[in-house]
């Protein structure tokens, strides 16, 4: 690790379904990156931020020892991580980022005899997140056996290594095909930001509080749209309280025309052609419905 890096570094899955929205989203909070020829190392350009696109499962460890101040990585693999080495300082959850949403389920073959959390006791689950099962065991206080698998945790029935599973399950499709069906939620996970124990530098804090403020406000206008209209005074509590407005909507007086005023509202629903129809029947025109890029507080 260089205790004297000048350069903020963010640890960001390499491939797989969190890869591509992360380096999305680091995009919108403008960062501007050139890769490097073996496309592991992407050099900020614009900001003193590179991005290392590595394993999931490695984000954790790189946090850990500093190699990198921030990641991008599943809840989960963050908390198994600290589970499995709670001696080490942990890195900490700087936000949820709203996407990459699953949850860590238990399963069993369809017309088992498991049809309840107790029936789990003494018998041998399969999965590739043994802390977090045990945690989750210890908790229930059940007492079974955790069969560790690196990969194709489904089929782990069918071979007669376990009872049932433990696993990652988005849509269910998965445990369809393989003749599963969930029994329990363990936890539920998305993709967070996640911040290095070693990041404690004043230059460093500054630096992750910039790009923590920068990701916030891309996220913030994910779904808001903002609506523009004129109306006449008079019309403005019926307006307002038709409005699916995430804050108080902004009233400006119109030059020469004192009946009148002009509306702006950041709205988090969407804003369809009856919304729209219903407004212009209170007396509101010009109406314009504008998609919202990015929003800093």
């Amino acid at each position: 690790m260089n205790e004297n890096r000048d350069r903020l570094r963010i640890a960001v899955q390499k491939s797989g379904r969190l890869s591509e929205v992360s380096l999305d989203l680091l995009r919108r909070a403008g960062l501007v990156f050139r890769a490097s020829r073996d496309r592991l190392f992407l050099y900020g350009e614009n900001l003193p931020v590179d991005v290392l696109l590595v394993r999931d499962d490695d984000i954790p460890g790189l946090l850990v020892e500093g190699s990198c101040e921030l990641g991008i990585v599943g809840r989960n693999v963050l908390d198994e991580q600290r589970l499995a080495a709670p001696e080490q300082p942990a890195p900490a959850e700087v936000r949820a980022l709203g996407f990459g949403g699953c949850r860590l389920a238990i399963a069993v073959p369809d017309g088992s005899a498991i049809t309840a959390v107790s029936d789990l006791a003494g018998l041998r689950i399969a999965t590739s997140y043994p802390a977090l099962l045990a945690d989750w065991l210890r908790q229930q206080g059940i007492t079974a056996e955790i069969v560790v698998l690196n990969g194709s945790v489904e089929i782990a029935p069918r071979l007669g290594k376990a009872h049932a599973i433990c696993d990652l399950v988005s849509s269910g499709a998965t445990l369809a095909a393989n003749q599963l069906h969930e029994l329990v939620t363990v936890m539920r996970s998305e993709a967070v930001l996640a911040v290095s124990p070693r990041a404690q530098t004043a230059a460093t804090t500054a630096q992750i509080e910039r790009l923590r403020a920068r990701i916030g406000g891309a996220l913030s206008g994910d779904g808001v749209r903002l609506l523009m209209l004129q109306a006449p005074r008079s019309a403005l509590p019926a307006i307002t309280q038709l409005l699916p407005a995430r804050d108080v909507p902004s009233v400006l007086s119109l030059d020469g025309r004192p009946e009148d005023v002009a509306m702006q509202a950041l709205c988090t629903t969407a804003l369809d052609w009856q919304h729209l129809e219903e407004l212009k029947r209170l007396g509101a025109h010009g109406l314009m419905v504008l998609n919202v890029e990015r929003m800093l507080a």
